[in-house]
């Protein structure tokens, strides 16, 4: 197998992976904020959520469902800030994605990866970085 990339590029390329891969796999966890309601544990992330109150109207009261699930649309999705959080770190994930992937090709096909193409790929994976940590940070 010829490669386009230096011994840097190589584990560049898996880091990225790997990265791109963790960050995927954080974004649909339900697991961002964890606490007790009514006694319960319950969980939730941008649009998937676990163990989550419910009004039974049959009973007049609050019951806690006890199961994990995602919101049923996109409007369902408690607030504005988590439906722009769902978009932006989505998006974020997307992009580390496809730059890991070219960059794992890169090791396998001669000459897909120039110098000016991995820099760019670098920008575009850094702006991917920023998109899925901005939330999270509180920026």
């Amino acid at each position: 197998m010829a490669s386009s990339l230096t011994c840097a590029g190589v584990v560049w390329a898996f880091l990225s992976f790997l990265c791109a891969a963790a960050s995927c796999v954080g974004f649909f966890m339900p697991y961002w904020l964890l606490g007790s309601q009514l006694e319960k544990s319950v969980s939730f992330g941008t649009f998937r959520r676990c163990s989550y109150p419910v009004r039974d109207e049959s009973r007049q009261m609050t019951v806690m469902v006890e199961q994990c699930g995602r919101y049923a649309s996109f409007q369902a999705i408690p607030s504005a800030e988590w439906r722009i959080c769902t978009v932006v770190t989505g998006l974020g994930c997307g992009l580390l994605l496809l730059v890991a992937l070219t960059a794992l090709m890169g090791c396998c096909v001669s000459e897909l990866i120039s110098r000016t193409v991995g820099r760019v790929a670098g920008g575009i994976q850094f702006l991917g970085g920023k998109c899925s940590c901005s939330e999270g940070m509180g920026m």
